[in-house]
């Protein structure tokens, strides 16, 4: 009987599963699910969607490998992070999960900005208040949904939700808490100052384990539910864009992967605890490696408003559609700038009031303009990070880019161009998936070595930039840079200026 790692991702619009042999990809599936953004700035999910997506895909992925189910090894989840999941005594959720991306929080940012001490705050954690961080939004939900507050038994996130649901296990993987803004990344303790400021007993977060740490084994309830056997190994799993990392085989100081998903993620693997006021840190789940990760609130999540609220078009042939519309637009889009703030921004500008900006639009662009301009606008995101880190001094030996954007030849080349360097994609790569699951595999001895990880990487196309495009790129993306410092002073009045129309709205009789 063939031995079988299982990988569970859940992501910013669907839940993934992947099964892997030793040397191989199986079968993998996935099942869509929304993100929901009920006001401007918000981001939530279902939690109880995601466990009901990954009933299907895992019972779909049973049915299509007849001896999976009892030649699974170890299962691992990976997913968004640090997304919040509230629970109740019972083990229910409490309300839609509040997620990574979500921009709600800015009073409670803004005060605590004030109240906790900054440069202590960033020394313990690796990273100043921000929007990502779990404090603010836990207050908002204090402040603003006081009927939760009382009733709230374990804070989890993504994918410790799932590994929960799997195994009657609460756990939190290590990189929930070093990017919750809550945990002290060299001491690895929670810090009591900030649970003090929550008023919230310190075992409502439970116990920390590390990424390959087995948490638990599938349970008879879950096994009933999935189709797994029941005592299958579950390790506490990875954060997503760490898990892609990993699946992309990068493992050695100087590797950078872009990772083109529902929000865009960069990170460069070091070998030392070194973390960036303007970006966020990681443990990388390969012992002694470590990351800068930044993170952008949209990126796939855009491309995905943009075809679904503007175009209102879902068919299967769009985006292909569009890239060959687009191609015959010129770089930079007509003189047409995007700024991507459509969730507020995190890295590199921290700025949950951001908002998103089509900025040079005449009666002379078409649709496709659109298309293109919003493309690039994630790649010049991209490149405000690359900035960062050759400001520290680092200097990236290879680009590698994963996942769904990755598919795209005509967004790599723009990737290429804008980054005036070489970029290696992975189009059919299915990124956070395969990571977790090499990750249980290896924690099992299903793998020996991490380096095995890059026998799945095969197929791959490389990408050159265009000198040409690279200089016309050059001069847009220092548009795009002063668009931004130019309307910031106007995105919080934007902010008020919401505020009191739904207040209106409000008031207005039935």
């Amino acid at each position: 009987m063939s031995s079988y790692s299982l990988g569970i991702d859940v992501g910013t619009t669907a839940v993934k599963a992947i099964l892997l042999s030793e040397n191989r990809i199986v079968y993998q599936t996935s099942a869509a699910h929304d993100l929901l953004s009920p006001h401007p700035g918000w981001a939530e999910e279902d939690a109880g969607q995601w466990w009901r997506n990954a009933i299907r895909v895992v019972r779909e992925t049973l049915a299509a490998v007849p001896d999976a189910r009892e030649g699974i090894r170890a299962i691992g989840v990976s997913g968004m992070v640090p997304a919040i999941v509230l629970l109740d005594e019972k083990g229910e959720p409490l309300r839609n999960s509040i997620q990574q991306n979500d921009a709600r929080a800015t009073g409670q940012i803004e005060r605590l900005k004030r109240e906790l001490d900054q440069e202590k705050l960033f020394a313990a954690t690796g990273g100043f208040t921000n929007q990502q961080h779990a404090l603010p939004r836990l207050l908002w939900v204090r402040e603003c949904e006081p009927e939760i507050w009382p009733r709230i038994e374990s804070v989890l996130g993504s994918y410790d939700y799932l590994n929960y649901k799997l195994t009657g296990v609460r756990a939190l993987e290590i990189n929930w808490a070093v990017e919750s803004g809550l945990y002290d990344i060299r001491k690895r303790e929670w810090i009591a100052e900030q649970l003090d400021l929550l008023g919230l007993p310190s075992d409502v977060f439970p116990q920390v384990k590390e990424s390959a740490e087995r948490i638990g084994v599938v349970s008879e309830e879950a096994a009933a539910l999935t189709g797994l056997a029941a005592g299958t190994p579950v390790i506490a799993g990875s954060a997503d864009h760490i898990a892609s990392t990993l699946a992309a085989g990068i493992i050695d100081q100087d590797e950078l992967l872009i990772k083109f998903g529902g929000a865009g993620d960069i990170l460069y693997c070091m070998n030392e605890i070194r973390p960036a006021p303007e970006l966020f840190f990681d443990y990388h789940v390969y012992p002694g490696k470590y990351l800068l990760n930044g993170c952008m609130a949209s990126s796939g999540s855009l491309v995905k408003w943009y075809s679904n609220e503007l175009l209102q078009d879902e068919s299967p042939d769009l985006f292909a559609r569009l890239d060959r519309e687009a191609e015959q637009v010129p770089p930079g889009s007509d003189g047409l700038v995007v700024l991507p703030y459509f969730l507020g921004e995190k890295t590199p500008i921290f700025d949950p009031e951001a908002r998103g900006v089509l900025f040079g639009l005449s009666l002379a662009h078409k649709r496709e303009h659109i298309f293109r301009a919003i493309l690039e606008s994630v790649i010049y995101g991209f490149r405000h990070h690359l900035e960062v880190i050759h400001g520290l001094g680092y200097e990236p030996k290879r680009i590698l880019a994963t996942n769904g954007g990755a598919k795209s030849k005509f967004w790599c080349q723009i990737a290429a161009d804008v980054l005036n360097a070489e970029i290696r994609s992975y189009p059919s790569h299915p990124g956070s998936a395969l990571g977790v699951a090499f990750l249980a595999g290896k924690s099992e001895g299903v793998y020996e070595r991490w380096e095995q990880i890059r026998d799945f990487l095969t197929d791959y196309r490389d990408y050159k930039p265009s000198p040409h495009r690279a200089a016309i790129y050059d001069k847009a993306y220092a548009i795009y840079r002063e668009l931004y410092m130019r309307l910031k002073p106007l995105f919080a009045s934007i902010g008020k200026l919401y505020d009191g129309a739904a207040e209106s709205r409000e008031e207005q009789p039935k």
